[in-house]
């Protein structure tokens, strides 16, 4: 076979190869887009909205799937992985908030190494839930949310293995340990100040009780 006979087929192989990264890229943005705009909509506890973004993201990895089967090599890229974590964050938050439970990856349809990514996120977003809480004075939702904060960080930083193989997972955990720790001051200080307020609330109750008697 002569020589540009076959260097026009893997042109063409090539432009074709094009064309579907193109997709990808298209794809993959709009569902990191999705799995963002459901997270801030959890937040404002419009769920259900939340979920109807969360489909159309998990439809946007179908079309990946099928384009990967062709293109193997497109579904292992950073703008696909990226795009894993973020739905993989916003689906576990979602889970926690409804069920109080995790979402497996395997129920997700999520590679194990974006999962594990996508798990040290989710405490970003509970100390912002934490601080909604604080604000509106409910303390008991903010400890809630402070424990779950502490039990995916102490999870992910217990599998020795894969603490050690997941490239980018101990700066995640690093992260994650300064953002708990900023947390938990919000939580004692704001519980200090509640004591701190129903202490002088007992005390002018008990003068003016005093007073009266006098």
């Amino acid at each position: 076979m002569p020589l540009n006979s076959i260097l026009d087929g893997i042109q063409k192989d090539l432009m074709k190869r094009d064309e579907a990264w193109e997709e990808v890229k298209n794809y993959m943005r709009r569902a990191t887009r999705l799995s963002k705009q459901a997270i801030l909509l959890i937040h404002k506890r419009k769920i259900e909205k939340a979920k109807g973004a969360l489909q159309e993201a998990e439809e946007l990895f179908s079309k990946l799937a099928r384009i990967s089967h062709e293109y193997p090599d497109l579904a292992y890229t950073g703008i696909v992985n990226s795009a894993f974590q973020e739905y993989t964050e916003a689906q576990t938050f979602l889970s926690l908030i409804e069920k109080d439970q995790f979402i497996s990856p395997e129920d997700l349809g999520i590679p194990l190494i974006s999962y594990i990514l996508g798990l040290p996120d989710v405490i970003g977003e509970f100390r912002r839930r934490a601080l909604d809480a604080l604000r509106h004075g409910d303390v008991a939702e903010a400890e809630e949310c402070l424990q779950k904060m502490e039990h995916i960080y102490l999870e992910l930083t217990g599998m020795e293995q894969g603490y050690r193989l997941v490239s980018g997972l101990r700066r995640k955990c690093d992260v994650s340990r300064r953002i708990i720790e900023s947390t938990r001051g919000d939580v004692t200080i704001e519980v200090r100040r509640k004591s701190l307020a129903q202490s002088i609330t007992e005390l002018e109750k008990t003068l003016k009780e005093k007073t009266g008697t006098a």
